[in-house]
C-alpha cells in the first residue's frame, strides 16, 4: 500500500490533461494553449494559493509537450523517471524572485555565480553601440542583467549556462552587462533591476518576462526573429517559390529534413541572410512534398539544402550532412548568395558586385548589360546569361541593369543616346567618388554567335591589357528600386513597437512604460481639448471688420453692431429689424457687394407678411448666397422714412400710373420690399399687387434708384414689370 501511494501520484500527471489538449493537438495549438495559461496562473498575477503548482504543472507540460523530440519519446514511452520529476520540480522553484531556494552555498557568500569564463561575455557601453547593435541585423543577442552580490543571480545561473552551450553555437550572441559598473548601458536598455534577461533584434530592446527555464529561453529566442522569415513549401507553391527569383533578385535555398517545425539553426542562417537570400522549409513527413522528393532525388536520412539561381530545374548547389552544423551552412549559403547575373538595384548592391579597385592584383572587371523590360529584350537577356555562366572567371562580374530604372547611370555611359537594341559596357571602377573606365563593345547585344564571339574577344584582349578600357566617367549614385518596399517595411516596425508595448503593459513594466504613457496621454489631451474647444466656439462666425481710429458718435449698441453681416446658420434666416440703432450697420457701413432686403410692414401684418410669406421665400435664397442680408421696416414706427427716401429720387414718381407705384403718392408701403445697396448707394423698390386675399400673393414690382456717381453709369434690370432710373440724391440720414 505505501508502494502505491507513491507511484499514483506520479502516474497521475498527464501533461496533455494540465494543458487541457489531446493528443492529435499540433505545436501550434500547444504554444497557443501554454501562453495563454501561463498568463493566467502566473504567480504575479494570479492570487490563487495554487497558483504556484499549477504555473509549475504548465511550464513542465509544456517542456514535454513543446519539444517534439520530448513529445514522440512521452507518446511512446509514457512518463519520465521520478528523478529527472524531482530534478525539474527543484529547477522550476528557482526561477521566481520570491521563492529562490538558497543552500549552504548562500554562507559562502559567491559574487554573482559569475566565473572566469563570462569574462569575454562582458559588455560596456561602447562595446554594445558599435558592436552589438549593428550585429543585432544580422544575429539575435540574449543578455544577461546582473550585478555585485545579485543572491537571485546564483539561481539562474545554471540554466543560463545551459542555454548558452545550447544557443552560441546556433549562432546566437551572448552578452553579460554588469548594472553596478555599467549605469549607463543599463538606462540605454532600461533595465532597473537583477537579474534580468534581454534579446536584441534589428537594433530592438525585448525583455525576458517568463521563468528562467531552457526552453523559455529557447522559445523567446525564437520569438525575437521575423514571422515569416522562413517559408513552408510544398508541391503546390514550390514552382513560384523558386520562379521569384526575377522579381525578389535573389537565389533560393529549399532545406529538406523529417521535423514538422523549422529548426532554429535554420531559422538563425535565414536571418543572417535574409537580404541576399529566400528560404524555404520542406516536411519530408508530408504527403503534400512527395513529389519534391523524387523530382531533386532527396534522401530521407539526412537534411539536404538545395540552392537555385536562374535555374529552377536544376539546383546550382547541394549539401547534406546528419549534423549540419552552423560554419558549414553559412559557408554554403555565402559561397552563393549572388544569382549568375544579378541586376543592380542600388547603390549598396553595386558597391558589393563591382567593388573599388585597391591593388593591381584584385581588380574587378564589371561586365554591365544595359537593356529593357519589354518582351523583345528576354532573347538577348537569356543569351547573356547563358554566356555568363560559361565564363565564370572570378576576375569578371556579369549584371545588367534596366535602362528605364537606372536612366542616370546608363546615359553617363552612353553620352545620352537611346539605343534601340542593348549594350554590353565593360567597366572598372577606380575611386569612391564614382570615376571609372569604360569602354562599350562595339555592335550592341541581340544575343547572337557574333555577338559572343566579339564579347569573348574582347575580354581575353582585356585581361591581357588592361588599358584596353580607354573611356572615362564619372558614375551617378545608383536608383534605389526597392524603395517602394519601406512602406511595408515601416508598417512592420509600427507592428513590432506596438507589439512590445503590448507586451510591457501585459507584464507591468510600468516604470519602462511611463515614458510611452506619458506620451500617450499628452497625446490623448490635446486632441480632446481640441475638439471640446471647437465644441464651444462658433466656428462659423466670421471676425467682425476693424472699427476707424475716430469712430463717429451715433446711437448704435456695440453688441448689436454688424449683425447683419454674419452668414446665415444652417437651416435658419436671420431677419433684424430696421431702427435708428441698425440702420448705420445694415445699410451705411454694409460691406461692397452685400445687399439688404428690406420688407415694408405694420404691426397688423407683420405676422402674416413676415413669417408665411417673407421667410419661406428667402430661406433658398440665403442658403446660396451669403451676401444677401434680410430686414423688415415697421411702417408704424418710422412712417415719414419711406416716403422720403421716394423723394430723394424724383423719377420714382416717373411714368404712368400703372408702372409707377407711387402716382399720387400713396402712403400705404405695406408689402413693398426693397433691395438696399449701402456701398454704391442704389436701391430696388418692388410692389405687391393685392390680390384679394389677407396673405400676399405673387410680385410685380417697379424699381427706382439713387446715385452718387454724377450721371457716369447708365444701367438698366428689369424684373417682371420695372424699371431702374439713375439719379443724384442722398440717402435718408435715418429712420424717423
Amino acid at each position: 500500500m505505501l508502494i502505491m501511494s507513491i507511484i499514483i501520484p506520479t502516474q497521475e500527471f498527464d501533461p496533455y490533461r494540465v494543458l487541457g489538449l489531446t493528443k492529435s493537438a499540433g505545436q501550434a495549438e500547444v504554444k497557443k494553449v501554454y501562453k495563454r495559461l501561463v498568463r493566467e496562473w502566473h504567480p504575479d498575477k494570479n492570487n490563487d494559493p495554487g497558483a504556484e503548482d499549477m504555473f509549475i504543472k504548465i511550464t513542465k507540460s509544456y517542456e514535454i509537450l513543446g519539444n517534439v523530440e520530448r513529445r514522440a519519446n512521452y507518446d511512446r514511452y509514457g512518463q519520465m523517471e521520478e528523478n529527472k520529476q524531482g530534478q525539474h520540480q527543484q529547477g522550476f522553484n528557482r526561477h521566481f524572485h520570491n521563492s529562490f531556494y538558497f543552500d549552504e552555498s548562500f554562507f559562502n557568500f559567491p559574487r554573482s555565480g559569475r566565473d572566469f569564463s563570462d569574462s569575454k561575455y562582458l559588455l560596456d557601453h561602447a562595446g554594445f553601440n558599435s558592436k552589438v547593435l549593428p550585429d543585432s541585423f544580422k544575429r539575435p543577442y540574449l543578455i544577461k542583467i546582473t550585478s555585485e552580490w545579485c543572491f537571485a543571480c546564483v539561481h539562474i545561473e545554471p540554466v543560463w549556462r545551459e542555454a548558452v552551450q545550447e544557443l552560441e553555437p546556433l549562432g546566437v550572441g551572448i552578452g553579460i552587462v554588469d548594472i553596478g559598473y555599467e549605469r549607463r548601458l543599463a538606462n540605454q536598455l532600461g533595465v532597473h533591476r537583477t537579474p534580468s534577461i534581454l534579446g536584441v533584434v534589428n537594433g530592438r530592446v525585448t525583455v525576458f518576462h517568463y521563468s528562467v527555464v531552457r526552453e523559455h529561453l529557447r522559445q523567446f529566442v525564437e520569438d525575437l526573429l521575423p514571422q515569416r522569415l522562413v517559408e513552408k513549401v510544398t508541391d503546390k507553391n514550390y514552382v513560384s517559390f523558386l520562379g521569384s527569383w526575377h522579381v525578389e533578385n535573389n537565389p533560393s535555398v529549399l532545406l529538406f529534413d523529417q521535423v514538422p517545425a523549422v529548426p532554429l539553426l535554420y531559422k538563425l542562417t535565414a536571418f543572417a541572410f535574409k537580404d541576399y537570400v529566400r528560404f524555404g522549409y520542406v516536411d519530408q513527413g508530408l504527403t503534400e512534398t512527395s513529389r519534391l522528393l523524387h523530382q531533386f532525388n532527396i534522401n530521407s536520412y539526412a537534411p539536404t539544402m538545395l540552392l537555385f539561381k536562374e535555374n529552377t530545374e536544376q539546383p546550382a548547389d547541394i549539401i547534406q550532412a546528419k549534423g549540419m552544423k552552423r560554419q558549414i551552412m553559412e559557408e554554403f549559403v555565402s559561397n552563393n548568395k549572388y544569382l549568375c547575373v544579378p541586376r543592380l538595384v542600388n547603390q549598396h548592391l553595386f558597391d558589393e558586385l563591382c567593388p573599388i579597385k585597391q591593388f593591381h592584383r584584385r581588380r574587378k572587371y564589371c561586365v554591365l548589360l544595359i537593356t529593357g523590360e519589354e518582351p523583345g529584350f528576354v532573347p538577348g537577356n537569356q543569351a547573356f546569361l547563358t554566356f555568363a555562366s560559361s565564363n565564370t572567371k572570378d576576375v569578371l562580374r556579369f549584371t545588367y541593369v534596366y535602362q528605364r530604372q537606372q536612366q542616370p547611370l546608363c546615359q553617363a555611359l552612353l553620352h545620352n543616346q537611346a539605343p534601340l537594341f542593348a549594350q554590353v559596357v565593360v567597366l572598372e571602377r577606380r575611386s569612391p567618388g564614382g570615376k571609372a573606365v569604360y569602354r562599350s563593345v562595339i555592335g550592341g547585344w541581340n544575343g547572337s554567335d557574333d555577338d559572343k564571339t566579339r564579347l569573348h574577344e574582347q575580354l581575353e584582349l582585356l585581361q591581357r591589357d588592361p588599358s584596353y578600357l580607354s573611356y572615362d566617367a564619372t558614375l551617378p549614385e545608383l536608383n534605389n528600386e526597392l524603395s517602394p518596399m519601406f512602406l511595408i517595411q515601416w508598417i512592420n516596425a509600427a507592428y513590432d513597437y506596438f507589439l512590445q508595448i503590448y507586451d510591457d503593459l501585459l507584464f507591468s513594466n510600468w516604470r519602462e512604460m511611463m515614458p510611452i504613457l506619458s506620451l500617450i496621454f499628452s497625446a490623448l489631451f490635446i486632441l480632446f481639448g481640441t475638439v471640446i474647444i471647437q465644441a464651444f466656439s462658433d466656428s462659423g462666425e466670421e471676425k467682425p471688420p476693424q472699427k476707424p481710429k475716430n469712430p463717429p458718435k451715433t446711437e448704435d449698441s456695440p453688441g448689436r453692431a454688424n449683425t447683419s453681416s454674419r452668414p446665415p446658420k444652417k437651416d435658419f434666416v436671420e431677419v433684424t429689424e430696421l431702427t435708428n440703432i441698425t440702420y448705420i450697420s445694415n445699410l451705411v457701413k454694409l460691406r461692397p457687394g452685400h445687399i439688404n432686403v428690406v420688407l415694408v410692414l405694420t404691426d397688423t401684418s407683420k405676422n402674416a407678411l413676415l413669417r408665411n410669406v417673407f421667410l419661406c421665400h428667402t430661406h433658398s435664397v440665403s442658403v446660396c448666397d451669403c451676401t444677401l442680408h434680410f430686414s423688415f421696416l415697421n411702417a408704424d414706427k418710422h412712417s415719414q422714412w419711406m416716403p422720403s427716401l421716394l423723394e430723394s429720387c424724383p423719377t420714382a414718381a416717373r411714368g404712368d400710373e400703372y408702372s409707377s407705384p407711387f402716382s399720387g403718392r400713396p402712403r400705404d408701403f405695406t408689402g413693398h420690399v426693397l433691395a438696399l445697396n449701402g456701398h454704391k448707394k442704389y436701391f430696388c423698390l418692388f410692389r405687391p399687387v393685392f390680390t384679394g386675399d389677407t396673405d400676399t400673393g405673387g410680385e410685380s414690382s417697379s424699381s427706382s434708384s439713387s446715385s452718387f456717381d454724377e450721371g457716369s453709369r447708365r444701367k438698366s434690370r428689369s424684373r417682371s414689370r420695372s424699371q431702374r432710373d439713375n439719379g443724384h440724391r442722398s440717402w435718408p440720414d435715418g429712420t424717423n
